[in-house]
């Protein structure tokens, strides 16, 4: 009779749990819902979580704000997110460095896809290599003379992140020896540039389009591994002398891992269709992203995919954060 009590008793609650996150998604959204953008404001990673921002809330009709939560290079805020609830009411607007290539640099407290439900790719974008007009090169080349004349005395602005790796792979491929000064934010860190406090920077597109043909920064090349509409005049890193250097940003939604695949779905599905607005293109289009909006199980693959890709060339290489 006890043992039949108990067998009932575990069903019951077998039930109950599988039960549980229908429940939650059926009642989802019932308060305000977060966006965690793991950076200061004003850089890439918050400008484009204030583009889906409204998207987001008129689909789901409930209050979503963005809430900035910098430090260590992006990986405080991604480990808070980590640690939340999965409840679909904190969301993490992910970029590529603090969910994939920190965990291959530092001691992070997460792993950047079994600790997340990933939602959909948001955008990717390039890095721009910048420098004060005070710096005599104009060209890749030219960069990597002076700094191998000068080993050591040349520094470059970042906000961790790719800002940072940018640089520390350029670095590492040219052979040269930069210091890097960490600012608190994209912007911060191309307006110390743009002040001279440093002299050239890796900085995100969108922090970078403001000051290309503004005589205060020069535009010397980008990471990606092709030009942009933008700024076709400026050519790629590796075209102009370290070929293969191919270094991408991009930014995704996450939520915290074990959130309901129905919430996680309809997040996706309703960034996929407000991606289709010609209004949010335009968006996208002058910060110089390129909108993702793929599905979850395809999002997940992308960034199981950059995991990978950074951990070989972390350990093919053995570059090292300075």
């Amino acid at each position: 009779m006890l043992n039949r009590t108990r067998r009932l008793c575990m069903t019951a609650l077998s039930s109950l749990l599988l039960c549980a996150p229908l429940a939650q998604a059926q009642n989802w959204p019932s308060r305000t819902i977060e966006i965690i953008v793991p950076y200061a404001p004003g850089g890439i990673g918050d400008i484009v979580a204030r583009i889906i921002q409204p998207i987001l809330q008129d689909a789901v009709k409930a209050n979503v704000i963005v809430v900035n939560k910098s430090g260590a290079s992006g990986s405080l805020g991604t480990e808070y997110v980590a640690r939340a609830a999965p409840d679909g009411y904190t969301l993490l607007l992910g970029l590529a460095a603090p969910q994939t290539l920190n965990q291959f640099l530092s001691n992070v407290k997460y792993d950047g896809v079994k600790d997340f439900a990933p939602i959909t790719l948001i955008n990717t974008n390039p890095m721009m290599l910048m420098v004060h007009p005070s710096l005599p090169v104009k060209t890749v080349p030219e960069l990597i003379a002076l700094a191998k004349a000068q080993p050591g005395k040349l520094n470059f602005s970042g906000a961790g992140g790719l800002t940072q790796y940018s640089g520390e792979i350029f670095k590492q491929m040219a052979g040269i020896d930069m210091m890097h000064i960490q600012y608190k934010g994209g912007a911060p860190a191309v307006a110390a540039t743009v002040a001279g406090e440093v002299q050239l920077t890796f900085a995100n597109y969108s922090d970078a389009l403001q000051w290309v043909g503004s005589g205060r920064l020069r535009p010397i090349a980008l990471t990606s591994g092709k030009r942009y509409a933008q700024t076709p005049d400026v050519p790629t890193i590796a075209e102009s002398g370290l070929p293969g250097f191919n270094v991408e940003g991009w930014s995704g939604l996450f939520a915290p891992a074990g959130t309901s695949p129905a919430i996680v779905n309809r997040i996706a599905a309703a960034l996929r269709e407000g991606f289709k607005n010609p209004a949010v293109m335009k968006k996208f289009e002058t910060i110089g992203a390129v909108p993702g909006g793929n599905p979850p199980a395809e999002f997940r693959s992308f960034v199981e995919g950059e995991l990978k890709k950074w951990g070989d060339f972390v350990k093919r290489t053995g570059i090292k954060p300075e």
